[in-house]
């Protein structure tokens, strides 16, 4: 997990397991797309400083992934949900019968809270 959107991601999960620091640094770096001089600008501190608490957080937060897997079970919840929505739609549109209908419609509005969490 390297690029951007995985870290953004993984920061998003386990943010508040960081010093405060250490999470505000990613956020502006990931989330805000500074650069390594604007934080350190911005934070008062060298751009050493800025890389430093960049990088440790960053394997921080790969390792928190790695022990909990919060990330992994999320994503794998967003397919199996959005692939269960494709079947029932698939379903609804060969099927005529409008108790079915219905049924897909139930099943679809629970699906769609479940994305919603």
């Amino acid at each position: 997990m390297k690029n951007v959107y995985e870290i953004g991601l993984l920061a998003d999960f386990y943010g508040q397991l960081l010093t405060r620091r250490q999470y505000e640094i990613i956020d502006m770096y990931y989330n805000n797309d500074y650069s390594l001089g604007e934080i350190a600008e911005h934070l008062g501190i060298s751009r050493q400083g800025v890389y430093d608490n960049l990088k440790r957080g960053k394997n921080l937060l790969i390792g928190f992934e790695k022990k909990m897997g919060l990330v992994e079970k999320h994503l794998k919840r967003e397919y199996a949900v959005k692939k269960i929505m494709e079947l029932i739609s698939e379903l609804d549109a060969r099927d005529t019968n409008s108790n079915n209908r219905e049924g897909y419609r139930k099943i679809v509005e629970c699906l769609e809270s479940l994305k919603e969490d």
